[in-house]
């Protein structure tokens, strides 16, 4: 039986251009592709987990325009409940994706749009949710201050938290304290402990630093490298899973963060989660797009299973 998850993240419409390069400040370039599609890290990490199997509730704001369509859209394609309320003086959020079209690399510019006003109010709006759910994740799209609440509140509750830290942002002193698991990449690791991550060895101390922090766990995603897991006990490097050739890396940690949360909805261990969101990460990169990319339930399983 799965638990139910509750993410509170910005949803955005992502416009993604593939090109040989990023154009300089006054220049312009022609791109050789275009594409238009859902995106923003707790809508992705919530299209992941429902379709890896997780009851999935999503907190945030939309507009009143085609972009929160999409979104809707998006969601209920996938099974995500939408926790929702619509504002008419502002946009839904935006972003802008660069693709190297030789390595699938991105960089990439958010505009949050009515995301952005996302306070405490949003999660007591949504208080009844918290009872007897299992996991709460949030990420740092959305203001900071709705971001502690949600993991207070949840913590008050009984509820596993799940903080995925970006984009890279330094925390209010006790906030690591509030997480069970903590989720960096490599770069937002050294912005929170200033421990430069280049190898396995650098992850784990940094894990170390997160957890003298107050962090119950540390999962350091490593891309290519995969994850490294800490909790002060166990300590394991989970190799990524190789699903065929990369497409595109746009995506992948909010596959790996919604797969692992709706693992341990299920009540599996935390690094069985951690293998199951590796195979749905490694699954996400051998397809275009952000939502788009994750894979079901049914899927992960299989690679898991022939790997």
């Amino acid at each position: 039986m799965t638990g139910r998850i509750i993410i509170l993240g910005v949803f955005v419409a992502d416009t993604a251009y593939r090109a040989a390069r990023q154009p300089r400040m006054g220049e312009t370039i022609l791109g050789s592709e275009f594409r238009l599609g859902p995106g923003g890290k707790g809508s992705n990490q919530a299209v992941a987990a429902a379709r890896a199997g997780g009851d999935v509730h999503m907190i945030t704001r939309l507009g009143c325009d085609p972009f929160a369509d999409m979104a809707l859209e998006t969601w209920g394609a996938a099974g995500v409940v939408a926790e929702v309320t619509r504002h008419d003086d502002g946009f839904t959020g935006a972003a802008y994706i660069f693709i190297d079209e030789a390595t699938g690399d991105n960089a990439i510019i958010i505009c949050p749009g009515v995301a952005g006003d996302i306070g405490p109010g949003d999660i007591d709006r949504n208080a009844a949710l918290f009872q007897g759910a299992s996991v709460f994740m949030t990420q740092l799209e959305q203001p900071m201050e709705a971001a502690i609440h949600g993991l207070t509140t949840a913590r008050q509750g009984g509820v596993t938290t799940i903080l995925n830290p970006a984009p890279a942002a330094e925390l209010p002193e006790g906030m690591l304290a509030l997480c069970d698991y903590v989720t960096p990449n490599e770069t937002e690791a050294e912005g929170l402990t200033g421990i430069a991550v280049v190898s396995v060895e650098d992850a784990q101390r940094a894990a170390q630093a997160l957890l003298d922090q107050g962090a119950g766990a540390a999962l350091i995603t490593l891309g290519e490298n995969g994850v490294l897991y800490h909790d002060g006990t166990t300590t394991e490097h989970i190799p990524a899973v190789n699903a065929g050739p990369v497409v595109e890396t746009t995506g992948a940690g909010d596959a790996f963060n919604g797969a692992f949360a709706a693992s341990l909805a299920r009540g599996d261990a935390p690094l069985d989660a951690v293998r199951f969101g590796c195979a749905a990460a490694g699954i996400s990169v051998t397809r275009p797009g952000t939502a788009p990319s994750m894979p079901d339930l049914e899927e992960v399983r299989a690679l898991m299973q022939g790997s």
